[in-house]
This record gives structure tokens, sequence and C-alpha cells, in this order.
């Protein structure tokens, strides 16, 4: 018979792990001031939701993450490779729809510990989440029209369905970002808490779920992202498809230029 498999058995680069109990913390942890996506870390969140449900030990993951922010979106390196060589976009769109696949496929329990900003795919990650409790002062958006994509990762699959399609559209089109605090106001988030209440608010909801029936709780989640999971299957082939032609787009070079030259972009259309 097989061993029971152990997360930390998995070769993860840009994950680290804690347990207490039955309670999993998987922190996003990476050399990048932001925790921007590089393609290491693209590659493992391709692969780490599936991974944490196969744990054994587990039956509740909190997700967070170590520095100053909580995923800040994809890295402008990075970016700068994808635009010049737009193949390696192409070729990551599979674990694009695998990252948001592996979310919703999960059963067990997942709260995201927003420890601070979370943008682009960062934010669509935090927000896939069953229960998410940010600091108060984290910010929080899908800014991807800034840098002259579509909001193809998943924001637009779950904005509008947290916060209605009218808001969610102003968000996604502007690039804006909320606080924490706004982004509870409106229903984004389940909390915004002081940073020195965050443990213990995560602990308390922890606590409560796990003095439920497991699989009580894990088959109510099952069900209540079956709508998630069929619109997921309706729009992620064309998000992600619209998002890969966006990259090789004139805009789109420029747009990510300006942003890392700290200027205002000289958009043309093209």
């Amino acid at each position: 018979m097989a061993a029971a498999f152990a997360i930390e058995s998995a070769d993860y680069q840009r994950f680290t792990f804690a347990r207490d109990g039955k309670i999993l913390t998987a922190f996003i942890t990476s050399d990048h001031p932001v925790n921007g996506v590089d393609a290491i870390m693209h590659d493992e969140l391709a692969t780490i939701f599936t991974d944490l449900q196969r744990d054994a030990d587990s039956d509740i993951i909190i997700l967070s993450a170590k520095g100053r922010a909580f995923c800040a979106g994809g890295d402008f390196d990075w970016f700068a490779e994808q635009i010049d060589d737009p193949a390696k976009f192409r070729s990551i769109a599979w674990d694009a729809k695998r990252i948001v696949s592996g979310l919703l496929e999960m059963e067990k329990p997942i709260i995201c510990r927003l420890n601070g900003a979370a943008a682009g795919l960062g934010a669509t990650i935090a927000l896939l989440c069953d229960i998410i409790i940010a600091d108060d002062k984290a910010l929080i958006g899908d800014p991807h029209v800034k840098v002259g994509l579509v909001a193809g990762d998943g924001g637009a699959l779950i904005w509008p369905q947290l916060i209605g399609y009218a808001k969610a559209k102003e968000l996604l089109m502007t690039g804006d970002l909320l606080t924490a605090v706004e982004a509870k106001e409106l229903g984004l988030i389940n909390y915004a808490l002081p940073a020195d209440q965050l443990d213990a608010k995560v602990s308390e909801i922890c606590g409560k779920i796990l003095g439920n029936p497991k699989w009580a709780v894990r088959w109510t989640k099952t069900v209540t992202n079956i709508p998630l999971k069929a619109l997921a299957a309706q729009l992620m082939d064309a998000s992600i498809g619209y998002e890969s032609v966006s990259n090789f787009l004139d805009d789109r070079r420029e747009a990510v230029a300006a942003m890392a030259e700290k200027r205002a972009p000289n958009l043309t259309g093209g």
C-alpha cells in the first residue's frame, strides 16, 4: 500500500507549509518583494491546490504569504519575456485554467489570510478561496487592463459573482484597487481587520468549521461550487484565449514599459 501523501514531500519552491493539528497553512514564499508571479510560481499554482486536497492529514487549508504582500500579480520581468516571446504566454494557458479549476475542485475548506496586497492573479486566487480574512490596510484589485491584458485568468469569472456585474465591470475595466475595508463593504471579502487581529479571526473560523462533521462541510462546499464550476467551464477557454491575443498587441508592450518606467503610457489603440 502506498504511503499517505504529505505535501511537504512535493518539491515546491514558491510555497512553504506549517501544520497545526488538522490545519495546514500554505504560505506564498518568494524572493520577489511583493510575491509577484513568475514562471515557477505559475507552474506551482497549477498543482498546489490538487496536492493540498490530497494531503492526508489536513482537513482545512489556510492560504497566506510571507512578506508584506499576499501576491501582487505578474512579475514584470516575466511579462517582458512573454511580450518578446509570445509562445511563452501561450504555453501557460493550460496551467492558467488548472489554477482556477484546482481551487474550485478542492473539497477541503480553504481560508485566505490576506496579509497584504492582492492584485491580478493574486486577487483571483484570494477571491476563489471560501472565506477571505484581510488586513484592513491591504489593497485588492484586478489591474490586468493597466498592463494591456484581458482579465482572463479568473477575474472575469469571480468578481461579478461576488459583487454583481455593474460594479465588477467598473473595477475590471478601470483596474482600480480597493482597500480591504471597501472590499468588505462591497461583499467582496468576509472580514477586514487590523493586522494584529488576523490570526485570532482565522483561528476562530477554523475552530467553528472543524467543530462540524468533516464530510458535511466538504460536500456543502462542493455543491455550493457547482454553479461556479459550470461558469468556469463556459468562460475559461474564451477568457484565456482573449488574454493570449491581448499579449500580442502594441498597447500591451507600451503599457508594461510605461508602468516599469513609472510614466504615462502612449497608447495608440493597437
